[in-house]
């Protein structure tokens, strides 16, 4: 009898330890502290590129902050959608996304076969940076309000360009033909920007639209006219009047990137991306993402929520309207 109860008693004792030891630790067990290896940053667009630049100017002034190396992997594809669905499939809680505004609002309206749900696999972590769209047109056309009443009297001979169906500058430049009086404009997709401004200062297009960081410089050139921008005035294009300022009534369209990772996410991620990726984008990243052609936001997670509503809303509308899809 007295042998059982001294069994017993050691046993207590081992517990007791355990636990003693597990609360010693400050609950390490629980919860490991985040990051605890590199992070990858997934881009779906070439080293260069716009998306490309904003993700590693984020991921430089992250590294210094999260105290683990922060790398930007380059996976182009389908509009960015490859690698959003990779971000999307991802497992290790390690595993970032640099997106652009398609691949959160317009792709599953466009494509319903889209493998990810923007919706459902997505962890929102921050809205990054915006910049306004500047509408674009040969220098020999008329600028300001009377350019739209030159496209209204062109008969339908004009046509516009952009990098593809279902793109940022169709959609935009269908939205704008909307709020303009719709007059008759024929779409035609090019590969890339460069191929669009080519076109524009060959007479084969009448206008485009496009970032500023790739319109300006040739807007500077005299090679192209700068027309409006479809959102406020920017630091940007400081010079050029907003479209709204020209009598076309419409919601801010900007092209933006946006920082994602899978819906796993860990809670413990979360939090400290939401404390840091604001923090980075306001302050040792905000100059490098300005030369780069882009404003820094840093907003929170439902900021980047409400923006991906609104806009899908807008974008949604003028797919219906319009009859565009992806075959």
């Amino acid at each position: 009898m007295q042998h059982d109860t001294a069994r017993g008693r050691r046993r207590l004792l081992a517990a007791a330890i355990a636990v003693a030891a597990t609360a010693g630790c400050g609950g390490a067990l629980a919860q490991a502290p985040w990051p605890s290896k590199p992070v990858r940053i997934l881009v779906g667009f070439p080293g260069g590129s716009t998306p490309d630049m904003a993700a590693r100017a984020l991921a430089e002034a992250l590294a210094r902050s999260l105290g683990q190396p922060v790398v930007v992997e380059n996976r182009p594809g389908a509009s960015g959608n490859i690698a959003a669905d990779q971000v999307a499939k991802a497992s290790d809680d390690h595993t970032l996304g640099v997106v652009i505004n398609g691949n959160l609002t317009s792709a599953k309206l466009l494509n319903p076969s889209l493998p990810y749900d923007p919706a459902r696999d997505f962890a929102f972590v921050s809205l990054l940076a915006t910049a306004p769209l500047v509408l674009v047109a040969p220098p020999d056309l008329p600028g300001g309000a009377e350019f739209f009443n030159a496209a209204r009297n062109s008969a339908g001979k004009w046509s516009y360009g952009s990098v593809g169906i279902g793109s940022v500058g169709h959609l935009g430049m269908e939205y704008v033909k909307s709020r303009a009086g719709n007059f008759e404009a024929v779409h035609v997709p090019y590969n890339g920007n460069p191929a669009v401004i080519t076109a524009i200062i060959g007479g084969q297009i009448q206008m485009a639209l496009m970032p500023p960081g790739i319109a300006m410089p040739q807007v500077k050139g005299g090679k192209m006219k700068a027309v409006g921008l479809t959102g406020p005035r920017s630091p940007m294009a400081p010079d050029t009047p907003s479209l709204s300022e020209l009598g076309v009534q419409m919601d801010a369209l900007e092209v933006w990137v946006a920082l994602v990772a899978p819906s796993s996410l860990s809670a413990a991620a979360r939090e400290r991306l939401a404390r840091e990726v604001p923090a980075a984008v306001n302050g040792e990243a905000r100059e490098r993402l300005l030369t780069s052609g882009w404003q820094g936001v840093g907003s929170s997670a439902d900021g980047l929520r409400q923006r991906v509503a609104r806009e899908t809303d807008i974008l949604g509308g003028i797919i219906k309207s319009r009859g565009i899809k992806i075959e």
